[in-house]
């Protein structure tokens, strides 16, 4: 597994795309799909007229930080039901 870079000069307030989210945590978009489906994952903004999902660097950072404090792979773990 590859692991998972957030580049040192994102801000905390900067925004991804949903594509570059899936991207960066090496995940295939149809899962991450899911977890969004199932409430697993990070919290996505949605802006009105623009009909593409956005998620804050800093809730990048917290979901990724939470998965490896938990000691689990985030992966797994939406594939077993459990949040990561």
């Amino acid at each position: 597994m590859q692991p998972i870079h957030i580049p040192e000069d994102s801000h905390d307030h900067d925004l991804l795309t949903f594509e570059q989210f899936c991207e960066l945590i090496h995940t295939p978009p149809r899962t991450v799909r899911d977890w969004r489906r199932r409430d697993i994952g990070p919290r996505w903004s949605l802006f009105e007229g623009c009909g593409r999902l956005y998620v804050a660097v800093a809730e990048v950072r917290r979901f990724v930080s939470d998965a490896i404090a938990s000691g689990r792979h985030a992966g797994r773990n939406a594939a077993e039901g459990r949040s990561a």
